[in-house]
């Protein structure tokens, strides 16, 4: 008898939970969300793109039709920009601009085309890497309080101007190739140690979580071979980050297949040491070896790929063409149309 009225009281509860659903039991545990799949990013740094144009460059596509840059870009399977930004530019079309409203004016274009977006901040005002990390004439004589500070002011100061035209990046740079540390001479690890290095480099982390707190960080090395001993080096003094980029540029000169093997050792050493995601942020080859720099593209986001927390690749301002600040790794020819090396992408 028991037995039949336990059957019966709960066929009517079941009967009830399909009838009426807010009998359910609330504090059942949900089902799990499961991860949202982070797209592998395929992009490119255009940030001569706005000099270019106002230098009155086009750009065509194969069958001689103008179009935007950008688009261009995109049709050939690439969905992310990466943009720097200077701190008081010149107006030197090559060496200047990307400051900051310059950089919120490309960033919304970016944004309009649906496209996602990286923000690299340079800390300079011009080029920050491997060999001249030079401070911002107006930081010059700050002491070393004052200059993470600025450091902290100026990254908040451009994210926050993003975030005003409803602009949000995935990505934010804390330095460009930062191999041996950032604003020289006070942040030059090998002859200053980390300590100081790695306080501008928090001070950046935290200004961007402050403005972005889903934005992930990446800190740049200008190539794989100085990773473990820049990462050693702020890992010791507490420094944290998201994400660590790699520049991975090869010449015709090179053994590129030899170059793509090392940085794909490298890539998954650091994921095992540090179990960070890695992300090539630069890469090139020589416009007129098209077939080869489309070869060794391709390996080169295979390889990627491969990596169990690989992000993304990134070539570094394709859109160059015809000699434009005497650069030679685009991957447009003479004519402004792109070369069948960002066919990689697709």
């Amino acid at each position: 008898m028991e037995l039949r009225i336990s059957k019966t009281v709960g066929l009517i509860i079941a009967l009830c939970m399909l009838i009426f659903p807010s009998c359910k039991d609330d504090t059942a545990p949900a089902p799990p969300i499961p991860p949202v799949a982070v797209a592998f990013a395929k992009g490119a740094d255009v940030s001569w793109l706005p000099q270019m144009e106002a230098s009155g460059r086009k750009f065509y596509d194969a069958d001689g039709t103008e179009k935007d840059c950008l688009q261009l870009i995109k049709d050939r399977g690439m969905d992310a920009i990466r943009l720097r930004v200077f701190v008081n530019p010149s107006n030197d079309p090559g060496n200047g601009h990307c400051s900051k409203d310059e950089t919120v004016a490309m960033a919304l274009r970016v944004k309009n085309m649906g496209m996602r977006l990286m923000i690299d901040f340079h800390y300079s005002d011009s080029w920050a890497d491997p060999g001249q990390q030079t401070k911002p004439a107006a930081w010059a004589s700050l002491s070393f309080a004052d200059l993470k500070l600025a450091v902290a002011n100026h990254t908040k100061d451009v994210l926050n101007a993003l975030k005003a035209k409803d602009i949000s990046p995935e990505w934010v740079q804390v330095g460009n190739e930062t191999s041996d540390g950032m604003l020289w001479p006070d942040g030059k690890a090998s002859t200053n140690g980390f300590q100081n290095y790695a306080d501008l480099f928090k001070a950046g982390y935290a200004a961007v979580k402050s403005v972005f707190p889903s934005a992930k960080v990446i800190v740049h090395m200008g190539g794989v071979n100085v990773a473990q001993w820049n990462l050693d080096g702020l890992k010791s003094k507490g420094a944290y980050w998201d994400v660590i980029g790699i520049s991975a540029y090869s010449t015709p000169a090179e053994n590129w297949q030899k170059s793509n093997t090392e940085v794909l050792a490298g890539m998954n050493n650091l994921v095992s040491r540090y179990g960070n995601k890695v992300m090539i942020c630069e890469a090139g080859m020589a416009w007129d070896k098209a077939e080869m720099s489309k070869s060794y593209l391709t390996d080169l986001i295979a390889k990627t790929k491969s990596v169990s927390k690989g992000l993304g690749v990134f070539y570094w301002e394709p859109q160059s063409y015809n000699g434009w600040n005497y650069y030679q790794m685009g991957a447009f020819d003479n004519s402004g149309k792109p070369t069948v090396a960002l066919d990689a992408f697709k």
